[in-house]
């Protein structure tokens, strides 16, 4: 049971890292489940193979997007909630599918969305304002401690009672 609040919180700081890719990496390992997790619930669109391959490839635009120049702070409205949000219904998803409370799972997604947003805006700022690390090369660099860690996070035996 704490092992899937655990999990909640910490898909939660992906989504405050990168937005899309949290709920990319929740759907994926939802729908490569061998239960069919989520059958009665409203958030059962994130089994569909097709949700994944649409949230695989906003993931992948977020990725593009968080380079250009004219994108907004993560920490600035309505980037913020949609983090927030984010992080909430990966949580919940990911605690209604091992059978537990989704309020809790919502809670932990959304607080681990919060804090990864403020974490990763506050290291991305301090690297590229006090230590002059191009900007490019430290996107470059949480991308891939976002997919890492949401790699390690669904491929982990624990993550939920999932089996893929």
């Amino acid at each position: 049971m704490i092992r899937t609040y655990i999990n909640a919180f910490q898909i939660g700081i992906i989504a405050g890292m990168r937005s899309m890719m949290a709920p990319a990496f929740v759907s994926y390992k939802l729908s490569h489940a061998s239960s069919r997790p989520l059958v009665d619930s409203k958030l059962h669109f994130l089994v569909s193979p097709k949700a994944t391959m649409a949230l695989e490839l906003m993931a992948g635009g977020e990725l593009i997007g968080d380079k250009l120049p004219n994108t907004p702070d993560r920490t600035a409205q309505p980037q913020l909630w949609g983090r927030i949000a984010s992080g909430a219904m990966c949580g919940a998803a990911l605690t209604e599918a091992d059978n537990q409370p989704i309020a809790y799972g919502a809670i932990l997604g959304a607080l681990g969305a919060a804090a990864g947003t403020f974490a990763f805006f506050h290291l991305r700022h301090w690297l590229t304002h006090e230590k002059d690390v191009p900007d490019t090369l430290v996107a470059l660099a949480e991308d891939a401690l976002a997919i890492g860690a949401g790699l390690v996070l669904i491929n982990d035996e624990k993550f939920g009672s999932l089996t893929a």
